[in-house]
């Protein structure tokens, strides 16, 4: 950009110069550079400061990368590299036999754990049942005890006989006490469970649940709209959890934005809201109207983990620049840019307005510099 300035006055100067019939001597050639670096120079400095611009910039976007939750093998790869699917299409399925197996398996589980549920009830009613008896032998012996106490006192019956009876009662009384307590026992079996279901059922059924996950995960879906780029995943390749190694890279199409690198000095004049100028190194002779969405908070380059390494000065000596989100006003969805495309960006702070004219018209030459490169 300070070339094209340079080269615009000094083009200014000789027009002037011709037009006029200036004649060139120590003191008109003199004023014109000396007037030239003054004017060049306070625009430079007032663009630089508050109409701040980068050339460090360029699209942002998420990718995942698809690990497979289960240890199995390929058996087809469904999706299409570069092509558009939905959230929730089959990308990959995997060999899903041993986990089919798991499933069946614990079905058959979870219905014995609920047919042992009726086992369990049959134990209790029998258990309530021997207790209800023996409460009624318990009863009839302490009744008939006490027939016989008196009986004695009477003369009607002898002490052998009232001590056989108290016995048997006693006898009876150990026999209830017993079959209340399997009836209990019986009870806490059966009436054992965890948020109204019981506890073996809760139990089978979270075995089925995990067996089921498992086998869903043998289907590998994509997580948002998007595509597979790069794919070289085949049939018959080991799908593993661990160690960590996906199997594929989905690159999301929904959660996309423009980032630019600022000087620090430019801080204090970009704010959200601002409004903001691109160009695309791939859309020669073309700008696109932009907004500033945040300022981020953070500069990447002075950040520190808890680590057993103490802090030294070569981090400090590092010069970051502050990021700069921004969101796209005008449509490019035309043009079929790649995504993660670069970019050149300058922001207006709304101050210097007749510099910031300035500005927008040196992005604009530039964006034509785009047509001119030299790769051989």
């Amino acid at each position: 950009m300070e070339t094209i300035l340079i080269l615009t006055y000094t083009a200014f100067c000789i027009a002037i110069f011709k037009i006029f019939r200036i004649p060139l001597n120590k003191w008109t050639v003199p004023t014109a550079v000396l007037g030239g670096v003054v004017l060049l120079g306070s625009i430079f400095l007032a663009m630089n400061y508050f109409q701040p611009f980068t050339q460090l910039g360029g699209q942002i976007y998420s990718t995942t990368p698809m690990v497979s939750n289960v240890r199995a093998r390929v058996v087809s790869v469904e999706v299409q590299p570069n092509k558009l699917v939905k959230q929730g299409d089959v990308l990959v399925r995997l060999d899903d036999t041993p986990f089919k197996a798991a499933v069946v398996q614990q079905q058959a589980a979870l219905a014995a754990a609920k047919q042992n549920v009726l086992v369990l009830e049959a134990a209790y009613k029998q258990a309530a049942a021997t207790s209800v008896q023996a409460l009624a032998e318990r009863d009839r012996s302490q009744r008939e005890a006490a027939r016989y106490q008196k009986g004695y006192k009477r003369g009607a019956f002898t002490l052998q006989q009232v001590d056989d009876k108290q016995q048997i009662a006693k006898g009876a009384e150990a026999a209830y006490q017993a079959a209340l307590s399997n009836e209990n026992a019986a009870k806490a079996a059966f009436e054992s469970q965890i948020n109204g279901v019981n506890t073996s059922v809760a139990e089978a059924q979270a075995a089925l649940d995990k067996a089921q996950f498992n086998l869903d995960q043998t289907i590998i879906r994509a997580p948002t709209d998007g595509y597979v780029s790069q794919l070289a995943l085949k049939p018959g390749v080991m799908a593993v959890p661990l160690p960590f190694k996906p199997i594929l890279t989905f690159v999301s199409t929904q959660d996309h934005y423009f980032v630019g690198a600022f000087r620090q000095n430019s801080t204090l004049n970009i704010k959200a809201g601002d409004e903001a100028d691109v160009i695309f190194r791939a859309l020669p002779g073309k700008s696109f109207k932009a907004e500033v969405s945040e300022v981020l908070p953070a500069i990447a380059e002075s950040q520190i983990q808890a680590t057993g390494e103490l802090l030294g000065t070569n981090m400090l000596q590092t010069h970051g620049r502050i990021m700069v989100k921004l969101k796209l006003i005008d449509d490019v969805e035309q043009y079929n840019l790649p995504m993660g495309t670069n970019v050149e960006i300058a922001v207006y702070s709304g101050k210097l307005e007749h510099v910031a004219i300035i500005r927008k018209i040196l992005i604009r030459m530039k964006s034509w510099q785009n047509y001119v490169y030299f790769d051989h």
